[in-house]
């Protein structure tokens, strides 16, 4: 079956974060879209039909898990991972982000601290504030892509300030021979520097969370030694896990080794590939036996660990009848990633999009443009009519950069591209 992602979807009237918070959020109403990590395209027929035959039997009290739910799940991450996940290792979790706040009520103290590595995905701290643990900064290194030249003179020479056109209107400079594009390692010297004894947890993006970074086994590897070594907890974020990109291959941390296995929690969630973010059908996974069966019992003594009617149905029909839809959709994204970095490289050259190893979010290096926080946000918003995710949000090394969302048809994109081109 040939699926259609440049088919139309009109959003409005659906409840759907995506528009009905764009005044709220970003002042005012008239945007193009292009934040929230959901896509335009139509949650794929097989699991709306899936839900549908469910709806035909017009009683919807309590129910239990299908049989076949977690074989299902398992065979997947087996297949696309070769990840061997034992049943009792899972159970279901109410969203992700949920997840994080339950781990850091159920092991940290109300004095112990917990590492993330920016820029990342801004749940990732603020959900530790929230529960009022302190949360201690490992970023990322910023380094350059190895397939491309330095400047040799600084990762960002030649960056100006605001200058005008010959018409009077704004042009937003930069050395624009600049070919050098931006790329993120971990910082181990750092983290040894930054994490203490107070340190008990620390959060993964697995791939990687605004840039899409698909982590190699030796980098993850290091991890799980250092976070054995210091008594950490690892949370491996890996609801991208499904959406490696370009011939690149995720790699579960839990399975990179004994001491990942020993100090992880997984969480992943067919919802991103999917795209079926509403119905949470999130999953935890749990090889240590000492971490899994306190926090287990915990779940299931407050059914926390009890999925809503809909979250299994969903959850096998995408599994059993999705990979050939999951494919086209990749090469779908892959086309328009393609498309927006030969756009701005064309046209748009002071913008530097980092091509990601996985998932449909990229993050754009706007740092040539020479504009302050509050200028760069005034281009895209009021001048642009653009509603990206700000850089700052990803805390400290996002400053400079936006966030933007390719999952969707490849026309809303150009438009997108066209208005930032008129301005610049």
């Amino acid at each position: 079956m040939i699926y259609d992602f440049d088919k139309p979807v009109d959003r409005r009237g659906s409840g759907d974060l995506k528009h009905e918070v764009l005044l709220e959020r970003y002042g005012r109403s008239d945007l193009l879209p292009l934040w929230v990590a959901d896509m335009d395209w139509e949650t794929p027929a097989f699991i709306t039909d899936a839900l549908k035959a469910r709806l035909e039997h017009s009683l919807f009290g309590y129910t239990v898990e299908p049989k076949d739910y977690w074989p299902t799940v398992q065979q997947w991450i087996e297949t696309h991972h070769q990840w061997k996940v034992e049943r009792e290792w899972m159970t279901y979790i109410p969203g992700i982000v949920k997840g994080i706040g339950m781990v850091i009520n159920f092991f940290l103290k109300e004095d112990e601290k917990v590492i993330v590595q920016p820029p990342i995905y801004h749940p990732f701290f603020l959900t530790p504030r929230g529960n009022k643990r302190e949360v201690v900064w490992n970023p990322l290194r910023e380094t350059l892509s190895p397939t491309l030249p330095r400047n040799g003179e600084g990762d960002h020479a030649g960056c100006s300030q605001t200058t005008n056109k010959p018409d009077g209107s704004p042009h937003y400079g930069g050395d624009v021979r600049r070919t050098e594009r931006v790329f993120y390692e971990m910082d181990f010297d750092n983290l040894d520097q930054v994490c203490d004894d107070k340190c008990r947890l620390l959060i993964l993006s697995n791939p990687h969370n605004p840039a899409g970074i698909v982590w190699d086994r030796d980098t993850l590897q290091r991890l799980a030694h250092f976070a054995k070594e210091h008594h950490l907890i690892v949370i491996s974020d890996e609801i991208h896990s499904d959406m490696a990109l370009y011939g690149n291959k995720h790699i579960p941390f839990a399975s990179v080794s004994e001491e990942a296995a020993e100090v992880s929690i997984t969480f992943g969630a067919p919802t991103k590939t999917f795209n079926m973010a509403g119905i949470v059908s999130s999953w935890s996974i749990i090889p240590n036996e000492e971490l899994r069966k306190p926090f287990y019992h915990w779940l299931s003594a407050n059914e926390l660990d009890d999925p809503n009617m809909f979250a299994p149905i969903a959850t096998i029909a995408a599994l059993r009848h999705g990979e050939e839809w999951r494919q086209q959709m990749l090469q779908y994204v892959e086309g328009n990633i393609d498309f927006l970095v030969d756009y701005c490289h064309q046209h748009i050259p002071q913008i530097k999009p980092l091509r990601p190893q996985a998932s449909f979010l990229v993050w754009l290096d706007c740092r040539g443009l020479g504009l302050n926080h509050k200028a760069l946000l005034d281009l895209f918003i009021n001048q642009a009519h653009l509603a990206l995710n700000d850089g700052e949000m990803f805390g400290p090394g996002g400053e400079g950069f936006m966030r933007l969302n390719v999952g969707t048809q490849r026309h809303v994109l150009k438009e997108a591209l066209e208005r930032m081109a008129s301005l610049i």
